[in-house]
């Protein structure tokens, strides 16, 4: 049904295909990506489709949703795709998906739930996962912790602040840490988190830089070798300071906060991935109350002085040192960083960044606001306004081979739904693909979904999972659609 609907709502949207081009469709130069190592971080170029009318290339929908998982909601962080598949984590399972059929290509049943995920993808294909570990809860209130003994590659090492209060004791713990091969589904290895008496999920965080998985859970830190999950080094907190989280991709940040959580310090550094050894240290201005990490390279990071909205961007060069502030007022911008179920860290997804600009998108309070900025990284100045479409906002997914992929949800559910190309430099659009979407999923919310642009297609998958309740659909929930050029 779902594909009858793309079909039909593609046909009716035919006549106004181009209409989202400014003028004749340019011809894009053929982008060129530079050969990467099977442990880099993966960093493809997006080509256009051979045509920009989409056709299903997944539909993933978990039936007798409340059967399996005994509750109305489950959340659901994790989902990437690849040159031969897309794969989607729910619950305790894996489960990769061909092109173009929507049939379950491999499943692979995991020792406990996912509790966070790294969107960074090795070039070949690999990535990692938290997991609860089953029947491991955290210690009773007032128990006192073991004293830890001192790693010989990490002279920081303290021990662990006492004063800390107890989690929920009902909560598992995300002590599992697994590698795997999303081509395949072949889990490479798994490792249990050294002294993780308190990684809570949303706490704990994973990330990947060449060769290195970093994981962090605000009372301690860890390391691993892609390779064979051998462990590099690991760090613990004290009671001045700890480790909350880290940024991966080209380079490793770690974002440290010092003092207690009424008047926090905050300090960002740039890490060596196999020895924790800090290159540079960033102090944030005093009376910051959040910080996120946008993107290691360019360095970028999210702050708020105020509750969990940032008001401001900072960007800093490659020693580390300031550069600009981009000031974000309240209520003008999306930037989508602050979600309390899905860690804290590495999670500002409205946020494009490239090597000399970022992109934003203003935010849907009124038809008039309906475009994404360009700002430079070097001054914080803006470069250049993108405008939509009336009652249609923009928001920025990701900058590839130095043109900026932004989606675009239809207004009517009749017209079609887009991803375009901008040019930073002349600011002409182009699309990329075109799609129809049944609004009864409701993925055209970027804030509630994880939107993924692959080798051609574009992904959309729910961070929360419901079961519909009512109609042909009852008892169904809604995990991922997929889109593929014709």
């Amino acid at each position: 049904m779902l594909a009858v609907l793309l079909a039909v709502v593609l046909c009716v949207g035919s006549g106004v295909v181009w209409a989202v081009t400014d003028g004749e469709q340019p011809q894009p130069k053929k982008p060129t990506a530079v050969r990467q190592a099977p442990d880099d971080i993966r960093d493809t170029v997006e080509e256009s489709p051979r045509s920009p009318e989409a056709d299903l290339a997944v539909d993933y929908n978990e039936k007798e949703f409340k059967k399996r998982f005994g509750r109305e909601t489950v959340h659901a962080p994790g989902a990437w795709a690849t040159e031969k598949n897309f794969v989607r984590g729910t619950g305790s399972t894996l489960k990769g998906f061909k092109f173009g059929t929507s049939k379950e290509d491999w499943s692979t049943e995991l020792t406990g739930p996912i509790c966070d995920t790294t969107r960074h993808v090795t070039a070949d294909g690999r990535t990692a996962v938290l997991l609860q570990e089953k029947g491991d809860k955290p210690k009773p209130k007032g128990k006192d912790e073991k004293s830890k003994k001192k790693s010989k590659k990490d002279k920081g090492k303290r021990s662990k602040d006492k004063s800390r209060k107890a989690e929920d004791p009902d909560k598992f713990l995300c002590t599992q840490l697994a590698f795997f091969d999303l081509n395949t589904g072949e889990k490479l290895w798994q490792v249990k988190l050294p002294d993780a008496e308190e990684a809570f999920a949303p706490h704990a965080n994973v990330t990947m830089t060449r060769g290195t998985v970093a994981v962090a859970w605000s009372q301690g830190s860890v390391a691993y070798d892609m390779k064979h999950g051998r462990q590099l080094w690991t760090s613990a907190a004290s009671a001045e300071c700890r480790d909350l989280g880290f940024a991966g991709g080209r380079d490793l940040l770690a974002l440290v906060r010092c003092g207690d959580t009424e008047e926090p310090r905050f300090k960002v550094q740039k890490v060596r991935p196999r020895t924790a050894e800090p290159e540079w240290t960033y102090k944030v201005a005093r009376g910051v109350e959040r910080v996120y990490l946008v993107s290691s390279d360019p360095a970028v990071l999210a702050v708020s002085t105020a509750g969990t909205a940032v008001t401001d961007l900072i960007t800093l060069d490659d020693r580390g040192d300031y550069r600009a502030t981009i000031d974000m007022p309240e209520g003008r911008f999306v930037d989508n960083c602050h979600k309390p179920l899905f860690g804290t860290v590495e999670t500002c997804d409205a946020i494009a960044v490239g090597r000399d600009q970022l992109f934003l998108a203003a935010s849907k309070g009124t038809p008039a606001d309906n475009w994404i900025a360009s700002y430079d990284l070097g001054t914080g100045k803006t470069v250049k306004k993108f405008d939509s479409k009336p009652d249609r906002p923009m928001y920025p997914l990701r900058v590839s081979g130095g043109r900026l992929l932004a989606f675009r949800p239809s207004d009517d559910g009749v017209s079609p739904a887009a991803v375009v190309s901008l040019d930073p430099r002349t600011g002409k659009e182009a699309p990329y693909l075109l799609f129809g979407m049944p609004d009864r999923i409701g993925m055209e919310n970027p804030e509630e979904n994880e939107i993924i642009i692959e080798h051609g297609r574009v992904f959309f998958a729910p961070r929360e999972l419901s079961a519909e309740d009512s109609g042909p659909w009852k008892g169904t929930a809604f995990s991922a659609l997929g889109v593929e050029g014709a």
